[in-house]
């Protein structure tokens, strides 16, 4: 076990160097930042003496370990263009991401569990059957074309929710969190509806299929021979073989859509790190960019090695067969 989990790490160490590698390679071409920090009238020398402050003078490959060593400590350097610590600027925009995210993934499981269940238990019926060609149109359409619809509607329209902003926050330490406010809970409902329709369709049809499996399985027939109620036989035992799955893509979902909630961000306006990323590619800050990139993979990465040990556990076989 002790084997599989130093393998495991050491997977984990080398995505993350491939990552901030590519990441600093990238981000290295798309434009100078000195020139966005400057303006047109400023003189070769302070453009040479702004350059040697940001360690922009360096070659690439000192650069790149100067990054990851500080990145290593927590450091990942200050903003070209706010001139305040990334980390900070970071920290203070994650609790607007996280909860976003958490609320959006709540929705997937509240409405896509039932759903996939219906799908399969009523799957003859014209609204399983209209629940699946939803499904499919939802899936299908971009992301900023559902906010921008869900704005349209339900803010434009009806004038039932906000169409931006995070609304009133309460400081709990150095957490802010709009959860405890009525304008803050009104102003999460559309951006984590636009952000968790792609997760419905994943947890609607991955239930689906389990449940199908499931119900064909020799338990389950057994169960009806005895007479055991359908409902009975199809939330207590079948649906309860099928959650494994589900909460497993659940949680290496939430590492896509803490990355992805970006494009969900810039149209709702929402104070996010993706809308702080949005920003910082406009003005080329190279930290930020960096950083926020990092951060994400580090949380894909987290997330996988977690499941793997956790499956390792419950699983013996799987680190013979790794091995």
């Amino acid at each position: 076990m002790l084997a599989f989990i130093i393998k495991r790490l050491a997977n984990a160490v080398f995505v993350m160097l491939s990552v901030t590698f590519l990441a600093f390679v990238i981000f290295t071409a798309v434009g100078d930042p000195v020139d966005q920090m400057l303006n047109e009238q400023a003189t070769q020398a302070q453009r040479d003496d702004l350059r040697e402050r940001l360690g922009l003078d360096d070659p690439f490959l000192v650069q790149y370990a100067k990054f990851v060593g500080r990145a290593a400590q927590g450091d990942f350097g200050i903003s070209f263009r706010n001139q305040q610590d990334v980390l900070a600027m970071i920290g203070e925009r994650f609790p607007a991401t996280f909860e976003l995210v958490l609320v959006a993934t709540l929705i997937s499981l509240v409405v896509g569990v039932p759903m996939g269940v219906i799908t399969a238990i009523r799957r003859q019926t014209w609204y399983a059957e209209a629940m699946q060609f939803t499904s499919i149109i939802g899936v299908s359409l971009p992301s900023f074309v559902v906010g921008i619809g869900l704005i349209l509607v339900f803010s434009v329209w009806l004038g039932w929710f906000p169409a931006f902003g995070r609304g009133e926050t309460v400081d709990l330490g150095w957490w802010s969190t709009g959860l405890l406010t009525p304008s803050g809970r009104m102003s999460i409902i559309l951006p984590a509806l636009s952000l968790s329709l792609f997760q419905i369709t994943l947890v609607m049809r991955l239930v689906r299929a389990e449940m199908l499996e499931v119900l064909r399985s020799d338990f389950i027939k057994f169960a009806r021979s005895r007479g055991i109620p359908a409902r009975s036989i199809h939330f207590r035992h079948a649906l309860r073989n099928c959650l494994m799955p589900v909460v497993t893509m659940t949680a290496m979902q939430i590492g896509g859509l803490i990355a992805f909630a970006l494009v969900t961000e810039t149209v709702f306006q929402w104070p996010g790190m993706g809308l702080l990323f949005i920003q910082a590619v406009t003005f080329v800050d190279v930290p930020i960019m960096a950083a926020y990139l990092c951060i994400v993979a580090l949380i894909f990465v987290a997330l996988n090695a977690i499941v793997d040990m956790t499956y390792a556990v419950i699983d013996p076989r799987l680190k013979g067969a790794d091995a």
